[in-house]
């Protein structure tokens, strides 16, 4: 697993090398389009790496999704009620802050500075290295339109 901290601004295939993965089409690709489009859908990045590819099944996303997740390239986050996300900014113990109405995400950067961000009270044993922390609330734009229909 890489550990330094992974961005979009890191080439794709230096990035695959690095890893010491074999660089593909497929996972050029999702690497691209994750690290442009961040929280984005396993579904949509398939959509927008056929459009990069043209024909490319959806199992070698899958494929790419998993191996470059394995080897620390990019991200998969699991907000609760939606798809599992993927963004290239890894290492650094960073956070989610996710509107309930609309699903957006934004990336909120760890409040304490050290990762794990949290120290647990009973750690049962385990050498914890990262704490997931997702805040939840309404966005700007979703608070407006609610303010809207109640000004109607």
């Amino acid at each position: 697993m890489v550990s330094a901290m992974t961005t979009a601004t890191e080439g794709p295939e230096q990035a695959l090398r690095d890893a010491g993965l074999r660089v593909t089409s497929p996972r050029l690709a999702v690497l691209v389009v994750v690290g442009t489009t961040p929280h984005i859908a396993a579904e949509t990045v398939a959509t927008k790496v056929r459009e990069r590819l043209g024909t490319v099944s959806t199992q070698a996303v899958y494929d790419a999704l998993k191996v470059c997740t394995a080897a620390g390239l990019m991200r998969r986050i699991e907000p609760a009620g939606s798809p599992a996300r993927y963004e290239r900014r890894t290492g650094d113990n960073h956070h989610h802050l996710i509107c309930r109405q609309c699903g957006r995400i934004e990336d909120i950067d760890c409040a304490i500075g050290h990762a794990p961000c949290l120290t647990a009270d009973d750690d049962h044993g385990f050498a914890i290295d990262e704490a997931e922390v997702n805040y939840w609330g309404v966005c700007p734009e979703c608070r407006a339109s609610e303010a809207l229909l109640v000004a109607d």
